[in-house]
């Protein structure tokens, strides 16, 4: 249920579908569940303020699991360390890594989409 609200073209459209679903909830005596999604809708569509080309950048965070998966394999391979300052090494050398590497560099979200919006209602 929870994803169809976010699949929605809009955020007008996603409040609604929200609506639907907790007076679905609440037929189905499951009101704290349906008072619950509507407490917390508004912060869950926060990016939908954004240009739809950020979207799904903003919801997810790839990027970082991504690379928390990465350290992981890392730290996997080694197995036990003597020490606290040796993980964190290992975890600093691969930071270093991937800033110094094409990866670092690669730009996340194009900027542009930003330039036609207007920075007081993305604020509020």
């Amino acid at each position: 249920m929870l994803k169809a609200i976010h699949a929605q073209e809009d955020k007008a459209a996603a409040l609604e579908k929200a609506a639907r679903i907790a007076e679905k909830l609440r037929t189905m005596k499951l009101s704290k569940a349906a008072d619950k999604l509507m407490d917390g809708i508004a912060e869950t569509l926060t990016y939908m303020d954004f240009p739809e080309e950020h979207w799904k950048k903003i919801r997810t965070n790839n990027t970082i699991e991504q690379l928390n998966r990465e350290i992981r394999r890392r730290t996997r391979v080694i197995g036990t360390f003597p020490d606290g300052e040796s993980a964190l090494m290992l975890v600093c050398a691969r930071l270093r890594h991937v800033v110094s590497t094409q990866w670092g560099a690669k730009k996340y979200m194009d900027m542009k989409h930003l330039y036609g919006c207007d920075a007081e209602a993305l604020l509020d």
